[in-house]
């Protein structure tokens, strides 16, 4: 009876929060073990700081704004619990290949109007345009981010690559994708912003 009375006195384990990571190769580990992609890390770091949280690799490499906003209900309904917050980290594919950012900004738009219609906290990560698209490109390009995260009033992490871009250190053979030295530079960077958000 004594054993009973404590474990109803015991409150349950506090069940995992779940973040959704949802982008293109950056978030799904191109080139990288499982172990070493971005949702996996950054899951490690968060329960390693004390936060219960689970990270679903909704990551496609490949992917398009176009391509993710396609696919986006199709993930949602495969989730088994509404998530704690969305991370979404699109558009570099958009710009690699020249897309008409009016093209990116509409399907980022619609991708963060459906998290918002299903009251899912989003925090938003920005991409920079490569030089060689030049000035007017990214004059279009870079602003979509921060303008549409005012709209839906969305976290922002202004640039996921930030501390790793052009760092040869940490990137692939290709130049473009972290290695998973890269990857911790993306995780401990970002880390403040996630926990922020998931408050």
């Amino acid at each position: 009876m004594a054993a009973l009375c404590v474990l109803a006195a015991t409150p349950a384990a506090a069940a995992d929060r779940l973040i959704l990571a949802f982008g293109d190769s950056l978030t799904a580990g191109y080139g990288l073990a499982p172990a070493q992609a971005f949702p996996t890390r950054l899951e490690a770091a968060l329960r390693a700081g004390g936060t219960p949280v689970r990270v679903y690799n909704a990551g496609v490499s490949g992917d398009t704004t176009a391509a993710g906003r396609a696919r986006l209900a199709w993930v949602l309904r495969g989730l088994k619990a509404k998530p704690d917050l969305a991370i979404v980290e699109l558009g570099a594919n958009d710009m690699l290949r020249g897309l008409n950012p009016v093209q990116t900004r509409a399907n980022l738009d619609a991708i963060l109007a459906e998290f918002s219609r299903r009251r899912i906290p989003v925090l938003l990560a920005g991409m920079r345009a490569a030089p060689n698209l030049g000035r007017r490109y990214a004059a279009a390009f870079e602003p979509i981010f921060p303008q549409l995260a005012r709209k839906y009033r969305a976290a922002l992490y202004p640039f996921f690559l930030d501390g790793v871009a052009g760092n040869r250190a940490l990137l692939q053979a290709d130049g473009m994708h972290p290695n998973p030295r890269g990857v911790a530079v993306v995780v401990r960077r970002i880390l403040p912003g996630v926990r922020t958000a998931l408050r």
